[in-house]
C-alpha cells in the first residue's frame, strides 16, 4: 500500500502532472495565477472537488449506467462544485468576488472529466480518493508556483500580470520539468553502463 501511495503521489505532482504534462485545466490556470494568493485558493477548491467527485463517482460507479456515465458524472462533479462554491461564498465573499467566475467553471476543467473516467470509474474508493488527492496537489502546485513567480516579476515585468506571462511560465515551467526528467533519465542510463572492477586474487 505504502508502495502504491509513494507512486501515485510521484504520478500527480511530478511524473503525469495534470498542468505541466497533461495540460489540463489551462484556462483557470493562466487566468487565476496572476498572484500567489489567487492561484493557492483555486487550487484547493479544484482539489476538494476532485476529491468529492472522483469519490462519489467512485461509490456510485456500480449503480451508472454505461450510456449515461458522461452526464452522471458532470452531475457528481457539478454538485461537488457547488458545494465549493457555496463554502467559499459563505466563509470569504470577498475571495469568492475575487476568484470570480473561475470557481463554477471548475466544472469545465476537463481535468476532472479525464480521472473520472480513467480512474473513479473503475477503481475503489480509497485507490481513487488518493488518485484525486495526487492529481489536486499537482494541480494545486503549479498554480503556487506560477502564482508565485508572475507576482514576484510582476513589478518589473507588466507582462507578467497578462495572459501572455502567464504562457510565458507555465512554459518554462514545463521546459524545466522536461529537462529535469531528461537528465534523471540520462543518469540512470550512464550508471547501467559503469563498468564493474574485479580484484585479482
Amino acid at each position: 500500500m505504502n508502495a502504491n501511495l509513494k507512486q501515485t503521489m510521484i504520478d500527480g505532482l511530478w511524473k503525469n502532472n495534470p498542468a505541466l504534462i497533461q495540460m489540463l485545466g489551462l484556462c483557470p490556470l493562466l487566468a487565476v495565477s496572476n498572484n500567489l494568493w489567487n492561484g493557492f485558493c483555486l487550487g484547493v477548491a479544484t482539489l476538494l472537488v476532485l476529491v468529492i467527485g472522483q469519490g462519489s463517482i467512485s461509490l456510485c460507479r456500480h449503480m451508472i449506467a454505461p450510456a449515461l456515465r458522461l452526464p452522471s458524472y458532470m452531475l457528481l462533479l457539478g454538485t461537488a462544485t457547488t458545494i465549493i462554491e457555496l463554502g467559499l461564498q459563505w466563509y470569504d465573499y470577498k475571495l469568492y468576488q475575487t476568484l470570480g467566475l473561475f470557481i463554477p467553471l471548475i466544472i469545465t476543467n476537463c481535468m476532472l472529466l479525464a480521472r473520472a473516467e480513467s480512474v473513479a470509474s473503475k477503481t475503489a474508493f480509497v485507490p481513487t480518493l488518493l488518485d484525486a488527492l495526487a492529481m489536486g496537489l499537482g494541480f494545486m502546485l503549479i498554480l503556487i508556483i506560477m502564482g508565485g513567480i508572475r507576482q514576484w516579476l510582476s513589478p518589473s515585468f507588466s507582462l507578467m500580470l497578462l495572459p501572455p506571462g502567464a504562457f510565458l511560465v507555465l512554459g518554462l515551467l514545463a521546459a524545466l520539468q522536461a529537462w529535469i526528467k531528461q537528465r534523471q533519465a540520462h543518469k540512470a542510463k550512464m550508471a547501467l553502463h559503469i563498468p564493474v572492477h574485479t580484484i585479482d586474487t
